[in-house]
């Protein structure tokens, strides 16, 4: 059975950090780019970061140089480090596997004072 489970979201001041992560099961890892998006109300999902399986990253524009995406194929797991959040930063945030085009069940992060 294949999943995607994400952990990590929560409530947090504006200016704090948050680190999600998503570990995969059911389906190969290490061979396949990963990426993190997000979803605000009333908006389309959004692409924030992709890794590749050499490593090589990209990030949207708003959330580059503070968001760090990373991954670890021993654990299956891909990370999402989020720094200097800021209310616009709330959101559902969604692990990808795109090759497959499975998605996780999404992880909420509410940026709030």
């Amino acid at each position: 059975q294949v999943q995607l489970a994400e952990s990590g979201g929560g409530l947090v001041q504006p200016g704090g950090a948050l680190r999600l992560s998503c570990t995969v099961s059911g389906i190969f890892f290490s061979p396949y780019t990963m990426g993190w998006y997000r979803q605000a109300p009333g908006n389309q999902r959004e692409l924030v970061a992709r890794i590749s399986a050499s490593g090589s990253t990209n990030y949207a524009d708003g959330v580059n140089g503070r968001f760090t995406i990373s991954r670890d194929n021993a654990k299956k797991t891909v990370y999402l480090q989020m720094n200097g959040l800021k209310p616009e930063d709330t959101a559902v945030y969604y692990c990808h596997h795109e090759f497959t085009d499975y998605w996780g069940q999404g992880t909420q992060v509410t940026v709030s004072s």
